[in-house]
């Protein structure tokens, strides 16, 4: 005989087994209630309940008996239950629950009250928005989604809000109509880490930013900042929504979005996607990120035709303002791609750069290297080839291609190790520098001294660029920010020069200094000086060639002094006096590099960094 003993202070609630009756080992008793919350307990073994000390509606103590069981053998169970000679003790009329609980196939109400709503959440719920979308050719904020994570990685947050409408429009409505309130936000994974998404859906109220997707914003943000996840922002839609009225507001100028998206610049990668139109809230998160890809049928901009018609600025379509081709050209969009499949794709690889080496690589051919630069030495050439003969094959990311056109920047890896990649670009004023090329190396420095990448530079200038007209744009200013920026890196950064080393704009190239990287070295085809060469002679020696009747006599006097000046200024003559670290074969410039990147160290950042917006 073994008494039941209650574990804790409650009142008895109901008895479900009667005494005399066999019951199973782990089969409920009796339940009991405290603080509100009911408790069952449960029989210890197999066996026959005896009496009853403690009744419905009566309290007990923590270890005071409610009953007692008498033991028996499991297997003799169902021969005893059949055989009871006590008298059968129906159940009270209050009991509401069988003694035995079968799997049951129907889906509890509250999970099916809940898969109904979650149902609302899904494209499928929508196929007139879903097609009209399709029809543009455009896709779904969760088929973006869907494309850009790891499959089966997306864990959405945030997903049964709706639109702030309540005061205007029926519970049914906005359910069915402003699912998610217009914006889609979670975790998932790219390339196997947790990365946080968000992303505007343009088929819910054009995607503008209503006041819970602002809440829904601010709590990725947090998680992002907090966790030191990137985040990708699909940014399509239309700004500010004047007709959330649930939420007591004048002009919401206190909302803390901004503010906190803008907190994760310099912190996390921060990747912003467009397609189609962006324009006002939308378009200012857009343009706090770190890196924006872009459709070629995107528009982008400050205001939509509404806030411009407003302003009295005019009436305009939508696709007049800021399109691609434009914001490309202006350096706003740093990848500009034909769909958003592609846009995906740009964006996992973006990504990709800030998540760490990779495993498995592939060299490119190094002898192609000694191709690069023709032999000819005022012959243009395309220094992309020499970044796509340095990179691993299939790494090399391409930024900000249509803006800034005397610098290409671009992201790699170089054996499996991400890199960024710096050259001039002689097909553009001759290599040399102008404001709009200084700023976007200037902020290219910034990017990867914030997330931690070594920077590879390939130098062929002439220098900054100069005259009247370049002045007018503040040239003094602009292509000072290289200076700025290369003395504040962390990172290691290295050199090579193709061709042209010239004055400052090849210091600046080269960190500030031809002795501030960690290894400064050049092709065969090098060649150094103050400034240009022909420039040099003309200004170091006009009394000499003044000198000289004017004609083929000059000329030929010019040619010896610039070839001697070329001599003068070759790379192994500065390889000679030590400006330079070495000459080297261009086959063997990834060896070089690759040396100089196991050699250099990151260090830790001495306070907060941060990346321009331009």
């Amino acid at each position: 005989m073994q008494n039941i003993r209650s574990p804790l202070q409650a009142q008895v609630v109901q008895w479900l087994v009667q005494p005399g009756e066999v019951v199973a080992a782990g089969e409920v008793l009796v339940i009991v209630e405290a603080m509100k919350m009911e408790h069952e307990i449960r029989a210890p073994q197999t066996g026959r309940l005896g009496e009853l000390f403690i009744q419905p509606g009566e309290a007990v103590n923590e270890g005071e008996a409610l009953g007692t069981l008498r033991a028996m053998a499991a297997d003799d169970a169902p021969h005893a239950a059949a055989h009871n000679d006590a008298p059968a003790i129906a159940h009270t009329a209050n009991t509401s629950a069988p003694r035995a609980s079968p799997e049951s196939s129907a889906t509890r109400a509250d999970l099916h009250q809940l898969q109904t709503r979650l149902a609302f959440t899904q494209d499928a719920q929508r196929p007139e928005a879903v097609a009209k979308r399709h029809a543009l050719g455009l896709r779904m904020a969760r088929e973006n989604i869907a494309d850009l994570c790891d499959p089966g990685t997306f864990t959405e947050y945030g997903a049964l809000a709706v639109a702030a409408q309540s005061r205007r429009r029926s519970a049914d409505d906005l359910v069915r109509n402003t699912p998610a309130d217009g914006m889609v936000t979670g975790i998932g994974q790219i390339h196997g880490q947790r990365v946080v998404v968000m992303a505007y859906d343009a088929t819910v109220l054009a995607g503008t930013q209503g006041m819970r997707n602002h809440q829904k914003t601010d709590r990725m943000l947090g998680i992002a900042l907090q966790n030191n996840l990137p985040v990708v922002l699909f940014a399509e839609g239309g700004g500010g929504r004047p007709g959330d009225v649930d939420v007591a507001i004048v002009a919401g100028l206190n909302l803390t979005t901004f503010a906190a998206f803008a907190r994760l610049n310099g912190r996390v990668p921060v990747i912003g996607v467009v397609a189609g139109r962006c324009f006002a809230g939308n378009a200012a998160f857009l343009g706090c990120c770190d890196v924006v890809i872009a459709t070629k049928d995107s528009n982008i901009g400050m205001g939509g035709p509404a806030m411009v018609e407003g302003g009295g600025l005019g009436v305009f379509k939508p696709e007049q303002i800021g399109p691609s081709a434009v914001q490309h050209g202006n350096g706003v969009i740093d990848v500009l791609v034909n769909d958003e499949a592609q846009a995906v794709a740009a964006a996992r690889h973006y990504l990709s750069f800030f998540q760490g080496a990779q495993a498995a690589w592939q060299a490119p051919p190094a002898e192609g290297l000694r191709q690069v630069v023709p032999e000819n030495r005022l012959r243009v050439y395309d220094t992309r080839s020499a970044m796509q003969g340095i990179a691993d094959v299939g790494s090399l990311l391409m930024l900000r291609t249509g803006f800034g056109l005397g610098i290409h920047t671009a992201l790699c890896r170089m054996e499996g190790r991400p890199v960024g990649l710096l050259a001039n670009n002689p097909a553009h004023l001759g290599g040399a520098i102008d404001a709009d090329a200084a700023d976007k190396a200037a902020r290219f420095m910034q990017l990867c001294n914030a997330h931690g990448l070594p920077i590879v530079s390939l130098v062929d200038t002439p220098g900054f660029m100069v005259g009247p007209d370049m002045e007018e744009k503040a040239q003094v200013r602009h292509v000072s920010r290289m200076f700025i920026a290369a003395a504040h890196l962390r990172v290691p950064y290295l050199s090579v020069v193709l061709r042209k080393g010239y004055g400052l704009g090849a210091m600046a190239m080269a960190a500030g200094g031809f002795h501030e990287p960690l290894c400064n070295v050049a092709w065969p085809t090098g060649e150094f000086g103050a400034m240009g060469l022909e420039g040099a002679v003309r200004l170091g020696y006009r009394k000499e060639l003044e000198a000289v009747p004017e004609g083929p006599e000059r000329e030929a006097l010019f040619e010896r002094l610039l070839a001697q000046q070329y001599d003068n200024g070759s790379a192994i003559h500065m390889a000679t006096t030590l400006e330079i670290d070495a000459v080297i074969d261009p086959a063997d410039t990834r060896h070089w590099l690759l040396a100089g990147l196991q050699s250099g160290r990151i260090a830790p950042a001495a306070g907060p960094l941060s990346i321009d917006s331009w």
